[in-house]
């Protein structure tokens, strides 16, 4: 059974922060289909197609290496695609392409098929609370959000390669700029992502209360196997209005 949620000062939780991969909708299928279209595109061309699976591989790789960059002095918008280019030859322009169509725009059919079955009643649930619905990633959010049905629910959107953050997770500053950008407190958002060391270690740098939904754990912070199931344990004295 997961921990119960606690409150944080008998703060009441004003706006809720979402990861999004992982979180709202299940990110397990949509690799394994995206990794048989890759398949299938080395298949029917086996140098260009290989070259393709190279270049996504090294992006993945060492775009996890900036997360050690901290709040970046260059943009990380840019930044993100300086290594992996060099590493496999390509200009960084190439592989931007590269990634935006194979992780941006072919996963979208594969992540409105794997949405979380209680993704839109958790988002109607949380508007009729009048709690404020944000959504906050390392990558991209807006098609995504598209592609899930929920985007016309979400008052907040924000990517780590935003100008205005610069910093992928954990650092703390794209939780903080939400709360700027709500004029909340850290105390008064509630952040839930699938991620200990990144979403539940960014949120806590934040000071914001953070749970989890999936099966990673993380010392102190509670753990769900759905979203229906967190927004049940949550005491409802705890929401605003």
């Amino acid at each position: 059974m997961p921990e119960p949620l606690q409150p944080t000062q008998l703060t009441k939780v004003r706006a809720v922060l979402f990861d999004l991969d992982g979180t709202l909708y299940h990110q397990t299928p949509v690799r394994a289909r995206m990794a048989a279209e890759l398949a299938l595109a080395v298949l029917r061309a086996p140098r260009p197609g290989a070259r393709i699976a190279r270049a996504l591989k090294s992006f993945r790789h060492l775009r996890e290496d900036l997360r050690a960059l901290g709040h970046a002095s260059e943009s990380l918008e840019r930044l993100q695609y300086v290594a992996p280019a060099r590493h496999v030859g390509l200009q960084p322009e190439e592989l931007a392409r590269l990634v935006e169509e194979w992780m941006v725009r072919r996963p979208l059919p594969h992540v409105a098929a794997a949405a979380r079955s209680d993704l839109a009643s958790t988002f109607a649930a949380l508007e009729q609370r009048m709690v404020g619905i944000g959504v906050y990633s390392d990558y991209p959010t807006a098609r995504k959000l598209e592609a899930l049905g929920c985007r016309k629910k979400v008052s907040l959107e924000l990517c780590s390669t935003d100008a205005e953050v610069n910093a992928f997770k954990p650092h703390p500053r794209g939780f903080l700029r939400a709360c700027q950008v709500w004029g909340l407190e850290p105390s008064e958002v509630l952040f839930v992502g699938d991620r200990a060391g990144i979403d539940a270690a960014g949120a806590r740098a934040a000071g914001m209360r953070c749970a989890l939904v999936g099966r990673e754990r993380a010392p102190g912070v509670p753990t769900f196997p759905t979203l229906a199931t967190l927004f049940g344990a949550w005491e409802p004295s705890l929401w605003r209005g």
